[in-house]
């Protein structure tokens, strides 16, 4: 068996003291920024796994969940985060567990700064919400603590999560436009930002590919800036419908084609994704493929028991499906 690399190994190789290094992956005073970022990078390669949690917590009805959200994905109005994590914290409690929220910081998933309550040890336990940075995941993934990951995976690491089948869901979507008489088919979503919104995308050349449609690069429309923000930039030529990677992005792509004259679906049909509250405040409603928020928190935090209860539990990728909802954004215009 491999030794465990120790706090003295990383001061070793770096010629520092342990308490150095210490302070530096806790995220405390002391040290400069530029070493402690050295510090943790080399923590990260050497594969070294900080002590947060203490032993022998092996029950998971007295433990104490952390549910961690970055910034980006908490929009200043209705967040979809927000509402998996009211789903998470009702199956936490109806399992009679604790929990405890803070939110990522850019600064702090930047600087490799792991949350307050995980370095003051207020958690047995993880539950991220929301894609973060490969080098934070690979942060958290070396703690040793029980952590999921919610409504993301990273194909570069293994990692225990929970997603939504954004794949199947966004080919449902895009065939459903084009068994509506739809050829000319746009997909709106910054394809690398998320898992999800790539997902997405496969899904949709998917259904592209098996209709004998050609993928056309200029109708591939970035939804989103680097901070997150909504930000869309419409084609010259348009489509005759848009598939949309969520449910925002649908309500907002539809009131800028109004704002150009445009009727939805009457000129242009629109799909989205989600069937969060966006879907119904659009007017048309959107037609839109239902995430299944209840049945993603409640296998989340039934593997997260199991993880507690049994550190050699793997829970691998869960992949949890929806269904479609047809409302009044699509116009057949094959009649």
């Amino acid at each position: 068996m491999a030794k465990s690399v120790t706090l003295a190994d990383i001061a070793k190789r770096l010629g520092v003291s342990n308490v150095t290094v210490s302070k530096a992956l806790a995220g405390k005073e002391g040290v400069s920024e530029q070493l402690r970022l050295k510090i943790k990078a080399l923590a990260l390669e050497m594969g070294y796994k900080q002590n947060v949690v203490s032993k022998g917590v092996r029950k998971a009805s007295t433990c104490n969940v952390g549910i961690l959200i970055p910034e980006c994905f908490l929009g200043k109005t209705e967040s979809f985060y927000l509402k998996m994590y009211q789903n998470v914290v009702m199956q936490l409690t109806r399992n009679g567990l604790y929990n405890n929220m803070e939110i990522l910081s850019r600064e702090s998933e930047d600087n490799l700064i792991l949350p307050q309550m995980i370095q003051n040890r207020k958690v047995d336990a993880l539950i991220v919400i929301g894609q973060i940075r490969h080098a934070y995941l690979r942060l958290m993934r070396n703690l040793n603590l029980p952590v999921m990951f919610l409504d993301f995976y990273d194909a570069q690491n293994e990692t225990d999560c929970v997603i939504s089948d954004g794949y199947y869901g966004m080919y449902k979507m895009t065939s459903y436009l084009i068994e509506n008489g739809h050829r000319n088919i746009a997909f709106v979503g910054s394809i690398l930002a998320t898992s999800s919104i790539t997902d997405r995308y496969f899904g949709y050349v998917k259904a592209l590919m098996e209709n004998g449609i050609e993928l056309r690069n200029n109708w591939i429309i970035e939804d989103r800036n680097s901070a997150g923000v909504t930000q869309i930039k419409l084609p010259d030529e348009l489509p005759t419908a848009f598939a949309c990677n969520c449910d925002l992005t649908a309500y907002t792509l539809i009131n800028m084609l109004k704002d150009r004259g445009y009727k939805v679906p009457e000129d242009i049909s629109i799909v989205g994704f989600d069937n969060f509250v966006y879907s119904d405040l659009a007017k048309p409603a959107i037609t839109t493929y239902e995430v299944d928020m209840p049945g993603m928190a409640k296998e989340c935090v039934n593997s997260i028991i199991k993880k507690i209860e049994n550190p050699a539990y793997k829970a691998k990728i869960k992949i949890v499906s929806g269904h479609m909802v047809i409302r009044e954004s699509v116009k057949n215009i094959s009649k």
